[in-house]
């Protein structure tokens, strides 16, 4: 499976009005920030939801059944917020472990929230049955070419606001958005992928030479808790052979609150993984490099910012 930038351009003509066009922060020079943090329902996910869908509908295969999904929060959102603009029931899967600030959010979008498992992985395999037993559309949070040509709508985006840039810094869970980005660059810039020490998934399919199951745990596991890379994520990796840096549990908190306290922006932790790439060091731009980090997701507790 793979998916092309034309299906990128599609999915942009597609989704236009449903998704926002969010801001880029010109940091200095050198550095932007992409803030899809104030993306509806505070992540970059409607985008590839809202293509699911709306594909779906041309296609008369969105049904009265509605949709299923399973989420360690953000895709949840995401897809109960689509569901609910175009009106069709949402049936989310989540692990027990997800935020309580989430899944409150999900029940005001009208979901029929259901808590399984400690992983995304347990969440997902309920909702692959429920969706075979019922009937539903099945959306997966980060692993159908729907999905991945949604979120490569941010890449297209990135291209008209700020022209030329050299790299982009994306974090990676399943690895949905990063596929998304890569593909509609097409090599127009470079895109590293940056990821907890403790969900490495990309890093580990990497040296695997194939996608394959690892343990998942940290601060970031309510938004990059995905126990394997997705194959489409992995086939854009060798397609574009972008690779992936690790970041410690204590820098992805230390970027978080630097977020916070230097810009205001309210980010949950995997939203502060790519930032953490810079400030750890883990990715040493060049002195005139240009780089864009996707700052990806605000769906956390404000109490916990220092």
């Amino acid at each position: 499976m793979t998916v092309s930038r034309d299906e990128v351009l599609a999915a942009a003509r597609r989704i236009d009005g449903r998704v926002r066009r969010t801001p880029v922060l010109q940091v200095s020079p050198t550095l932007a920030f992409k803030l899809e943090l104030v993306q509806h329902v505070g992540s970059f996910k409607p985008r590839g939801a809202f293509n699911r869908l709306l594909s779906a509908k041309e296609q008369g295969a969105l049904t009265g059944q509605g949709i299923v999904t399973a989420s360690g929060g953000n895709a949840g959102l995401a897809a109960a917020y689509a569901a609910r603009e175009l009106g069709v029931p949402a049936r989310i899967f989540v692990p027990r472990t997800a935020p309580a600030p989430k899944v409150a959010r999900l029940r005001t979008l009208d979901a029929d929230v259901v808590q399984v498992g400690n992983e995304y992985a347990e969440a997902h395999e309920a909702a692959v049955a429920a969706s075979e037993e019922s009937g539903a559309l099945l959306l997966h949070a980060y692993d159908q070419p729907e999905v991945v040509a949604g979120q490569g709508t941010l890449g297209l985006e990135l291209l008209e606001q700020l022209g030329g840039f050299d790299t982009v810094l994306v974090a990676v869970g399943g690895g949905g958005l990063i596929a998304g980005v890569a593909t509609a660059l097409e090599e127009r810039a470079r895109v590293i992928g940056v990821e907890p020490e403790l969900a490495p998934t990309l890093h580990r399919a990497l040296e695997a030479g194939e996608p394959v199951d690892v343990q998942v745990g940290g601060v970031a596991a309510d938004s990059l808790g995905a126990r394997r890379l997705g194959a489409l994520a992995f086939d854009a990796a060798r397609r574009y052979d972008f690779g992936s840096v690790l970041i410690a549990e204590d820098a992805i908190v230390a970027a978080r609150n630097e977020l916070w306290q230097d810009y205001r922006l309210a980010v949950e932790h995997g939203a502060a993984v790519a930032y953490a790439a810079l400030t750890t060091g883990a990715y040493e731009p060049a002195a005139d490099e240009r780089v864009v980090v996707i700052v990806c997701g605000a769906n956390t507790d404000p109490a916990t910012l220092g």
